[in-house]
């Protein structure tokens, strides 16, 4: 079992800047496909990047390329998610996500976008950008 938690959400200024945390326990997160998903109110729960484990490869969903970034600190056992010019659009609850180790070698991007390619998940984090 992997245990994960979210940290670093908050209230920002369109234009600003946050980085959320994904602590996890219980076991390693070192190869395995870690993803950033959202949910604002009233719409479905999105994907918003993923980091591919088999190959340390990343994707972003068009909303948020350019502007966020994932990464992963082996040393920590923690997936961060690094968010810049922050949009009153970005709003939402934000959860990280973890799969079983990755089997995705060589593809060179990382093509878990749904919900139902992860096994664990975090509580959520809010993050509010106003205007």
């Amino acid at each position: 079992q992997v245990q994960l938690v979210e940290s670093g959400g908050g209230l920002v200024e369109a234009g600003g800047s946050l980085r959320l945390s994904c602590a996890a326990s219980g076991r390693t997160l070192s190869g395995r496909t870690l993803g950033w998903f959202r949910q604002a109110p009233g719409k479905e729960r999105e994907g918003i990047s993923c980091f591919n484990g088999a190959d340390d490869s990343t994707w972003y969903t068009d909303s948020v390329k350019g502007r966020f970034t994932i990464s992963r600190d082996n040393t920590k056992n923690t997936v961060y998610l690094q968010m810049s010019n922050l949009k009153p659009e970005d709003t939402a609850v934000y959860s990280c996500a973890a799969g079983e180790v990755a089997l995705d070698y060589g593809l060179g991007y990382c093509p878990r976008h749904q919900a139902s390619d992860y096994e664990y998940w975090g509580q959520g984090t809010q993050v509010a950008v106003t205007s």
